[in-house]
């Protein structure tokens, strides 16, 4: 059920294939949940700028049910950070944005989490 969402202005070809696949397996083992259930989508080549610079910068949206608060909160972003850093993005050049979503608004698989959690 976790997604985590990532714009960047990083190229697109300077991003390796297996990239989205890593930031599952960060996000996955961060937040405690299943890899099976984890998503990421990384798109690059975003036209963007923060502090008035284009240097690499990135925005992302970590969606979660549970496993996120102000504590937990910490850990993920340093392991995004980390993650991110490897093409390029420095950690001063990030925003995340941190949704802990109810089960009953998060579809899968023809019903909804809060169907498949109980």
């Amino acid at each position: 059920m976790p997604c985590l969402k990532v714009e960047t202005n990083v190229p697109q070809a300077k991003i390796p294939a297996d990239f989205p696949i890593k930031l599952t397996n960060v996000i996955a083992k961060s937040l405690g949940k299943p890899a099976s259930y984890c998503m990421a989508i990384v798109t690059g080549g975003v036209s963007m700028a923060f502090g008035g610079s284009n240097e690499p910068c990135a925005y992302a949206s970590l969606m979660s049910i549970g496993a996120l608060g102000v504590s937990e909160n910490k850990k993920h972003s340093k392991a995004i950070a980390e993650c991110m850093a490897s093409i390029g993005v420095p950690a001063d050049r990030m925003y995340i944005h941190f949704v802990d979503s109810p089960s009953s608004v998060v579809g899968y698989n023809g019903s909804t989490f809060h169907d498949i959690l109980g």
